[in-house]
């Protein structure tokens, strides 16, 4: 039997086993023979105690009332509570972001989840060969090989696999918070998003697609809506769901879009060019006006596939999707044309210029077109040449031939300096120097008749620098 005793009070219970009492030390509470069997019965009674003795330790640890008969039924598994599972908790949280939808939460991030849970149950099924798991079971190798089997089995690049793991980790948190699991598996794992550049359309490559002559009406649609999307910025979500509702005209005539991003609440200020102007009219009539909205558009897993075929037809080698539109309208049209970061960043709905910099790359035109207005400031009328000689007493320039606007000393207009004067050349040579009145003798300013000294410099590859 088992005797457990706390503050004063005892609870028993039955462990099971039979001993042969002749054989057994009530002093000691163990099997004193020397038999094998009588080793492995006391090993057996050793580990119930130290069973016994974790469970009153998690339970002080949990900050539990402590009486013997808790202790007996922890033991025994008696108030244990069934297990919360897993994929039960994701379906939960799933369901509260489908009523969210359209009220706080954007369409597609509920689309995420539910193909999140599709992975982590497909994951379950071909890792544990089980339909569902417990929380408590979710450990740290669990998170890795999930992230081994999103990378080999599903052939998701970095950035898919680590966006689902963020997934994840919010159902994890979600459990934490709610006090379902006291231990984080996602402990010291932390995920970074590596950096892509998205391809984006320069001027003459949209000015390609615009012009293609194209007799097939999906295509000509795709390429009208994709075009619209390049001259005002606007995600797939946000043309699709644009309404007559959200074009303005402001006190001068012009038209713009003003309208709330989908994804964020941000508002859009988008004055409207004319390309958009003219899609706009060109659809002016079409069914889609029916429906509220101002174009037709697809979904968005079709534009992808029609724009691939687009892009071939204009002889594009890019990997063009709904948002390189975003992107080009950002690079292209805005920032390459001299548009302000701040600007770019109130038309795209960005709170700050930090996300826009993603969108808006510089272009080599760009650099070259402000580093031309550097250049022009720097820029100097006159220019200085270096004359290479292999005589050593060429005949120097009068001081009107090296610079037209000299202008003589009174004491010396009159004069005309020679043009065939023998001049003065100091050369530098290893020679000692001259003395005081050797230099005296060789100065110009001791024959004020003499044009001034050129200085000959010997020259490492030859010649002489004058």
């Amino acid at each position: 039997m088992l005797r457990v005793t706390a503050n004063g009070l005892r609870a028993e219970t039955s462990v099971n086993l039979k001993v042969d009492p002749s054989r057994w030390s009530a002093l000691a509470g163990r099997l004193i023979g020397d038999t094998r069997r009588d080793d492995e019965q006391n090993a057996r009674l050793d580990t119930i105690r130290l069973r016994v003795m974790k469970v009153h330790r998690q339970m002080e640890l949990d900050g539990e009332p402590i009486t013997a008969q808790k202790v007996i039924d922890k033991y025994l598994g008696r108030d244990s509570k069934p297990d919360i599972m897993l994929l039960d908790i994701f379906r939960e949280h799933n369901e509260r972001c489908r009523k969210l939808v359209g009220n706080g939460m954007a369409p597609a991030t509920a689309k995420r989840y539910e193909t999140s849970l599709r992975h982590t149950e497909a994951f379950i099924r071909f890792n544990y060969g089980k339909s569902d798991m417990a929380l408590k079971e979710i450990d740290h190798k669990f998170i890795m090989d999930y992230e081994f089997y999103m990378r080999t089995e599903r052939k998701c690049c970095h950035n898919s696999t680590v966006k689902y793991l963020k997934n994840f980790k919010k159902i994890i948190h979600l459990a934490l918070s709610n006090e379902l699991i006291t231990r984080d598996p996602f402990m010291n794992i932390k995920y970074k998003f590596e950096e892509v550049d998205k391809d984006f359309l320069e001027d003459h490559e949209i000015k390609a697609i615009m012009e293609k002559p194209i007799a097939i009406a999906r295509l000509a649609q795709v390429r009208d809506t994709f075009i619209f999307c390049c001259f005002t910025g606007l995600a797939f979500s946000d043309m699709k769901g644009l309404k007559p509702e959200h074009l303005f005209t402001d006190n001068s005539g012009a038209l713009w879009i003003r309208k709330r991003r989908d994804k964020t609440g941000n508002m859009c200020n988008i004055p409207l060019l004319d390309p958009a102007k003219a899609i706009l009219d060109k659809y002016s009539d079409h069914l889609c006006r029916m429906k509220g909205i101002l174009l037709p558009a697809l979904s968005n897993q079709k534009m992808n596939s029609y724009l691939k075929e687009l892009s071939t037809i204009c002889g594009i080698n890019k990997e063009i999707t709904t948002h390189t539109g975003r992107h080009s309208f950002a690079t292209s049209v805005a920032l390459a044309n001299g548009v302000s970061i701040e600007n770019v960043a109130k038309m795209l709905g960005h709170s700050n210029t930090n996300m826009t910099r993603h969108y808006a790359r510089v272009l080599d035109k760009s650099i070259m077109r402000d580093m031309a207005v550097v250049n022009s400031r720097f820029a100097t009328p006159a220019s200085v040449s270096v004359s290479f000689s292999d005589t050593q007493n060429p005949v120097p320039p009068t001081p009107q031939q090296a610079n037209p606007e000299y202008l003589a000393p009174p004491s010396e207009q009159s004069k005309q300096w020679p043009t065939s004067a023998p001049s003065t050349t100091i050369a530098a040579t290893s020679e000692s120097p001259a003395s005081p009145s050797e230099q005296s003798a060789r100065s110009p300013v001791s024959n004020p008749n003499t044009a001034p000294s050129t200085i000959l410099i010997p020259h490492p590859k030859g010649g002489h620098v004058s």
